[in-house]
């Protein structure tokens, strides 16, 4: 990866704070220093599903490729219609999608069309047959017909020649089906994120392996595999690394030889067994270490080499409000995607009590349900400590509280943030 310039360039910055970073402050610091991916790869249509575009896509034909019929009903020439009367027309043929009327419609003539069947050569109105009277050949058409109404004209969609989609576009299955309709089977995309991980501490082991005393089960890499999956990264799972110096320089060093990224949870914190800032500080560069917000206030973002690297915080919660709330637009950057979608926010009624305290944003745990009447309100799942790992699995949202709020009571209005069908 290209080379940039160094996150110790901020430490003069005004607002710079290493203490205690406003999560607003510490999205722009780490967009700052954020270099994208720049190699491309051809893949076929069927395989490039969550992969970003490298390369603009121009069409190459105009989508309609002919004007053709919006509604089933008849075509014709709106200057045989009368202004003030019906008027009766012969049907001579029909049009289906797929199966054109080819000659030129004569003066006085009608043609039978579905929707999306061409429009025959000379024919300018499509009149719905809900609107008409059919009697053996001859259609009875009332006045007050429109020039042009349900006609679908040549190039209404896409001209030839006009940019479909810009480098960095980020493909969805609609992506993919209008790239199909447009006849392109082959595409220019950005190779994956290269994203090694991996968590720390002596209290945790992997599954399939039996806890000692004292030990518990690793849930936060199960938790990064999952996100980092649905975001189409080329995942290096380096599992569980000991409370011990050596092994976590060992493991930065194993990971910093071929990825893009580098996500840890735990260590980040002031304990004494906290090793992972210290040796990030050591062997590379550190941007922060802890954000003015609940959950997650250890976070460090830094790089080391050409490798950005994300210390989240250890308890399961924690680790994934900081994904949410800047990993994922940063890795979205990194793979090429130059202005990511925003996770959507709404303000609501909260129907439960919520208790905060001054100073910080926190990021409540929230369950979004619509009641009979089709009104939406949230809800808290309950209790909000960092470990309880069952309210982010209940949760669809999360119920943001700036720094400046403290607590409020049932039915206040507060800004939610929609996970659920999201990431």
């Amino acid at each position: 990866m290209t080379q940039t310039k160094p996150l110790s360039s901020l430490a003069d910055a005004e607002d710079y704070d290493p203490h205690s970073m406003p999560v607003g402050r510490a999205r722009e610091h780490i967009r700052a220093f954020l270099t994208p991916v720049r190699a491309t790869e051809r893949l076929p249509l069927r395989s490039a599903l969550g992969r970003v575009l490298g390369e603009d896509i121009l069409s190459g034909l105009d989508v309609p490729a002919a004007d053709n019929s919006a509604m089933d009903g008849y075509a014709l020439r709106h200057q045989d219609l009368a202004a003030d009367e019906p008027t009766q027309l012969p049907v001579v043929g029909s049009s289906f999608a797929g199966h054109p009327y080819l000659p030129p419609l004569a003066p006085g003539e009608a043609v039978r069309i579905m929707t999306g069947g061409v429009l025959p050569a000379g024919a300018d109105v499509v009149v719905m047959q809900e609107r008409t009277e059919r009697t053996g050949s001859l259609v009875r058409v009332p006045p007050g017909q429109r020039l042009g109404q349900n006609v679908r004209r040549r190039g209404d969609d896409i001209a030839a020649g006009a940019q479909v989609f810009a480098r960095g576009r980020l493909l969805r299955p609609a992506e993919l089906g209008m790239l199909a309709s447009l006849g392109i089977g082959e595409l220019t995309v950005y190779r994956r994120l290269r994203v090694a991980f991996f968590s720390t501490g002596d209290e945790l082991v992997s599954l399939g392996s039996v806890p000692g005393p004292g030990q518990l089960f690793d849930s936060n890499r199960y938790t990064l595999h999952a996100l980092l999956t649905r975001l189409g990264a080329d995942l290096r799972d380096l599992g569980v690394i000991p409370d011990d110096p050596q092994a976590i320089e060992a493991a930065f060093r194993q990971a910093a030889e071929d990825s893009d990224v580098i996500i840890t949870s735990g260590g980040v914190s002031v304990g004494e067994a906290d090793f992972v800032r210290p040796m990030l500080e050591r062997l590379g560069e550190v941007l922060f270490w802890k954000i003015a917000m609940k959950p997650g206030r250890p976070l460090a973002f830094g790089r080391l080499g050409d490798a950005h690297f994300f210390g989240l915080p250890g308890n399961p919660v924690s680790a994934m409000v900081t994904f949410y709330q800047f990993v994922r637009e940063a890795l979205l950057v990194l793979m090429g995607v130059p202005e990511p979608q925003p996770i959507p926010r709404l303000r609501l009624l909260c129907t439960s009590p919520i208790k905060k305290a001054l100073g910080r944003t926190e990021f409540q745990r929230g369950v979004l349900s619509e009641d009979a009447s089709g009104r939406w309100s949230v809800r808290s799942t309950g209790d909000q400590g960092s470990g309880i790992l069952s309210s982010m699995a209940g949760a669809n949202c999360f119920i943001v509280l700036p720094d400046a709020q403290g607590d409020l009571p049932a039915n206040s209005e507060v800004e939610v943030q929609v996970l659920e069908g999201f990431l």
